[in-house]
């Protein structure tokens, strides 16, 4: 009868915080690619409203408008600066998690090689304990034939 591997609960414990962290990657995966979105749409937004900015502006704008048009093409730039730095940390929590990610996961591998070499041991001591019981029992035979 083979022997049960003696780091099973930490190779269970080693898959749960690989999936752990493969969800946790996803997830900062999601959240950057998130950011990234909400950057292009303040771009997009930003140039639209400068240019419709310019062809009012070519039509002719009285001094509020003009004041207006700047100060709202003001707040989407901060928006944007705002946006760009949450996308900086996001791409940093998601190589952070990626690491962390890859770290668990060899770490998951040691263990599961760990256990690849215990249970094939273990076929081998079988297979070799399986082989002399047959042999036993030939020599037996043999000896019985003799008699």
């Amino acid at each position: 009868m083979t022997k049960p591997f003696a780091l099973q609960t930490v190779l269970d414990l080693m898959q749960i915080r690989t999936d752990e962290a493969t969800r946790n990657l996803a997830r900062l995966i999601a959240n950057e690619k998130d950011a990234k979105a909400k950057l292009e749409m303040l771009q997009r937004y930003r140039d639209e409203y400068a240019t419709r900015f310019r062809e009012s502006a070519q039509k002719g704008l009285t001094q509020r408008e003009w004041h207006n048009f700047q100060q709202f093409l003001n707040r989407l730039d901060e928006a944007i600066d705002v946006q760009r730095k949450t996308v900086a940390t996001q791409v940093r929590n998601t190589a952070a998690g990626q690491v962390q990610w890859q770290q668990q996961k060899k770490k998951l591998q040691a263990f599961d090689t760990l256990s690849e070499r215990h249970f094939s041991s273990e076929n081998a001591r079988e297979l070799k304990k399986e082989q002399k019981v047959q042999d036993e029992f030939a020599a037996r035979k043999k000896d019985d034939k003799a008699i």
